[in-house]
């Protein structure tokens, strides 16, 4: 049994008997500036390449290095996760943000810079290895830091952290940029958010657990070591198609928010409705998120909510690939967005919940983060392949976009995503089927790391209590007393000592 050093008080289980730690509050807050600044450039990347003289595939890469760098560092941001501890995570996250940020306003400084993409490049590439960090966060932080019934909804708030900054970006960009003069102010005013993070980070900060475990599995579980984690991860053929098809969906919307200006204004959109749009992308997935966490902490329907979700995603795209080839469509347009996002947003922090629910006892940070590095290789195929299949327009163009060169035409780009993001999520609910193991190894099922088959609501008979029989002495082992306080409090310092705190 993995549950059996000690069995927490009532008290050291009732979450209102640990206050909100700092470490939630500054978690949430430090997401944000990250997501920023990756998609900075995406929403004005015309006025970009037009100012400093760069081509459109350089600023589409000052997107793209996000997803080539998370593949080698995630995998050592999952160790760093799971060996220093969240507080040590966050802290460097939040200083690498931070300098990345500065980096990127160099060439905007009143002296001549001879190479101002090699600096956006450089910047970009910081702020990254920050976003690797951030992205496999949550699952943890949920597990460590909140009890079984309010999971969801945190890991849900944390995941959603990210996509708050997606919004600030695609929102902030088009406001700020209506002429290439604009641009120094823009990148000077998304160094305040950084520096911000980076300070509370700092200060605020002071230990990678709370004082008290919230839950019998934060206090009593054992994560498997980084090798073995990772090892158990890949033998699991569940948990590999989870990560395999909802990697391809975080695929699909990085893609997608990546290069929605450069789509619509093809099409003759402004930079400003591209920018609402994507704002309507992410504020309805914040929404969905927030009521399906909910919905899910009650229930714990994690596959249900995750096929169905997926489902309506898939025809929301295809409606998307259709519909932004047209001109005048502004209503139609801004509705698919919102509906993309309520539905493909929504799901992401049920899945990281989901993969731990399917990998334990493999640690939080290896099997939510994994997702994320798999996610962005397959972003970064799905990005490259979606811009090498355009085609310059030879008809009459509406074209908004001013970079100063034929409008390209994304017709086979969006089916082809369409296409991509409708296979991910067939594949997904047709074979994807999977217990709840964190769940049976709490209310003390089996959780052995070799099985995912069976039905996460059976129990094996050989753990159930033996019946009182009438005129039967009961064992010796039943007639032992209950660990008492003394035994609580050494089992949670044990607990503590086993996790790490500091840096």
């Amino acid at each position: 049994m993995l549950f059996s050093r000690t069995i927490p008080s009532p008290q050291m289980l009732d979450p209102s008997s640990f206050p909100l730690h700092p470490i939630r509050r500054t978690w949430t807050a430090s997401g944000p500036p990250k997501a920023q600044l990756w998609l900075s450039f995406a929403p004005v990347a015309d006025t970009i390449a037009q100012h400093f003289f760069l081509s459109m595939d350089q600023v589409n890469w000052l997107s793209l290095i996000y997803f080539v760098l998370s593949i080698p560092f995630g995998m050592a941001a999952i160790w760093v996760l799971d060996s220093v501890g969240l507080r040590g995570a966050t802290i460097l996250g939040a200083w690498l943000n931070f300098s990345g940020s500065v980096l990127r306003a160099v060439p905007c400084l009143p002296v001549r810079i001879p190479s101002p993409f090699a600096f956006f490049m450089s910047g970009q590439s910081l702020c990254a290895l920050a976003q690797t960090l951030v992205v496999s966060s949550p699952a943890k932080l949920a597990a460590l830091w909140f009890p079984e019934h309010q999971r969801a909804t945190a890991n849900m708030i944390s995941t959603m952290s990210n996509p708050l900054g997606l919004l600030i970006a695609n929102v902030l960009s088009p406001a700020l940029v209506k002429k290439a003069d604009d641009i120094p102010m823009m990148l000077g005013i998304y160094i305040g958010p950084a520096a911000l993070a980076c300070l509370l980070a700092t200060v605020c900060l002071w230990e990678s657990v709370p004082p008290t475990p919230p839950s019998t599995g934060a206090a009593n579980s054992t994560s498997e070591s980084f090798l073995r984690g990772l090892k158990l991860l890949i033998q699991n053929k569940a948990y590999v198609l989870l990560a395999v098809c909802f990697g391809g969906g975080i695929g699909v919307f990085s893609s997608f928010s990546a290069l929605l200006e450069q789509i619509l204004c093809a099409s003759g959109y402004s930079n400003e409705f591209s920018g609402l749009c994507g704002a309507l992308f992410i504020v309805f997935g914040i929404l969905g998120a927030l009521l399906l966490g909910l919905y899910v902490d009650r229930t714990k329907h994690f596959t249900e909510a995750t096929k169905i979700g997926l489902c309506l995603t898939s025809m929301t795209s295809v409606a998307f690939a259709l519909v932004s080839q047209l001109q005048g469509q502004t209503l139609a347009l801004a509705a698919i967005c919102s509906l993309f996002g309520l539905f493909g947003f929504s799901v992401a922090p049920v899945v990281m919940e989901l993969a731990v629910e399917c990998s334990f006892p493999v640690g939080e940070g290896a099997s939510a983060g994994l997702i994320f590095v798999l996610g962005q290789a397959e972003g970064m195929l799905i990005m490259l392949l979606l811009t090498a299949l355009t085609v310059r327009r030879t008809g009459p163009s509406f074209s908004t976009c001013q970079q100063g060169e034929d409008p390209l035409d994304w017709t086979v780009s969006l089916l082809l995503l369409a296409g991509l993001c409708t296979l991910f999520t067939c594949v997904l609910v047709i074979f994807f089927n999977t217990p709840y193991r964190r769940l049976e190894a709490e209310s003390g099922g089996s959780s052995s790391p070799t099985m995912c088959a069976r039905d996460p609501r059976t129990v094996s008979p050989t753990q159930v209590p033996p019946l009182e029989t009438p005129g039967l002495t009961p064992p010796d082992e039943a007639l032992k007393e209950a660990p008492g306080p003394a035994s609580v409090s050494k089992g949670h310092s044990e607990w503590a000592e086993t996790m790490p705190r500091d840096v």
